[in-house]
């Protein structure tokens, strides 16, 4: 099984789990609690700007828990806000006003429902520190994944805000 985690895109071959019930959503649930999936049971882990909803308390054995349901060999691909790109263009003397608003948001969540808060903030470094903790042996930061159309290739202001790292089992 592949398993696209907050996804909502439909896509042959993936499966969907999501916090919320939308359409064409396999499962209801929470990427900090994958116990309903047997261990290596999933091919690959699709997670883009999901990873930043967990609280700091509960991000490694987040990692811990995607680690345990991949397969030996699996593939996680996981998109985040890259914390490093937003506090250079935020601390930009230049910005607007509403430049920095927008890009607040985007450090600590839109805040329109009670999904939409980022309790942790990620750079490359971080990341892959926690990634290496909980079980994957190889990293690679890519500018695109090219699997589903979501934030992973978000560009607001026209350079990438997401750090996109394939992390193998």
């Amino acid at each position: 099984m592949k398993l696209h985690i907050g996804g909502k895109e439909v896509k042959e071959g993936w499966k969907i789990l999501n916090a919320q019930n939308n359409p064409g959503v396999d499962f209801i649930g929470d990427i900090s609690d994958l116990s309903g999936f047997d261990t290596e049971s999933v091919s690959e882990v699709y997670a883009s700007h999901v990873l930043e909803h967990v609280r700091q308390q509960d991000a490694l054995p987040t990692l811990q828990g995607i680690s345990r349901i991949l397969a030996k060999n699996g593939t996680l691909y996981v998109s985040v806000p890259d914390m490093d790109i937003l506090a250079h263009a935020f601390i930009n003397p230049i910005a607007s006003s509403e430049f920095k608003f927008q890009l607040m948001r985007m450090m600590f969540g839109g805040q329109v429902d009670e999904f939409d808060y980022h309790y942790i903030g990620w750079n490359y470094s971080f990341l892959t520190s926690h990634l290496r903790e909980a079980g994957f042996s190889e990293f690679r930061r890519v500018g695109s994944f090219g699997l589903f159309s979501d934030t992973s290739e978000y560009k607001p202001y026209g350079f990438p805000i997401s750090l996109n790292v394939i992390a193998k089992k």
